[in-house]
């Protein structure tokens, strides 16, 4: 009896790995406080005549900006901005959104949107084929007046037997966050019904 219970024990923990295996990319951001509901996804327009705006009385400014300077591959990855919990836009190409947010700490998450899945393999449709990170997290202390840049850098590369594909997240020095919005386009997104 006492064999049996063992041997129940140690199949239920060999199939424990392939449970995880078998979640979806919403398991990826769903362990960021920053990240929104991966099932809301975003149309994107971009505007190259945007210009920057300055942060609203007592709140700060925030810049996410989608770098794929790097990322050599048609299409171009949607990339959701997420802020403590919630969707906040998208971007698309080398882009940006802004956005403002009260003084305090914040969750800031990116995250690739996808298109779906294949109806008859089960397989994510869009960018995104490929081993590596699709989504990256991080957390900042916002300031009233100040303005933030943060950079989403896609990159991807092959290799003989596979496509690497990488998202970081990286706050920027305020020099370098002005030439990327002066250089990028602005991004308009609209949340899909």
């Amino acid at each position: 009896m006492l064999g049996m219970a063992v041997k129940a024990v140690v199949i239920s923990l060999a199939l424990l790995p392939l449970t995880v295996m078998a979640q979806d990319n919403s398991a990826a951001t769903a362990g960021s406080p920053g990240c929104g509901d991966d099932a809301i996804k975003f149309s994107v327009k971009t505007d190259k005549a945007q210009h920057p705006s300055q942060p609203q009385a007592g709140k700060a400014l925030v810049y996410f900006i989608e770098d794929d300077s790097n990322f050599n591959s048609i299409p171009k990855p949607t990339t959701r901005a997420g802020l403590d919990g919630k969707w906040m836009g998208a971007t698309h190409g080398n882009s940006y959104l802004s956005f403002s947010v009260g003084p305090g700490v914040h969750h800031l998450c990116a995250s690739w949107q996808f298109a779906g899945s294949h109806p008859l393999t089960g397989l994510l449709l869009g960018v995104g084929t490929g081993q590596g990170s699709k989504s990256a997290a991080l957390h900042f202390t916002a300031e009233a007046g100040n303005t933030y840049y943060f950079a989403v850098k896609n990159i991807n590369f092959h290799t003989e037997s596979s496509t690497k594909i990488d998202l970081t997240l990286t706050p920027l020095d305020s020099d370098e966050g002005q030439l990327l919005v002066n250089k990028f386009a602005h991004s308009t997104s609209v949340q899909k019904k």
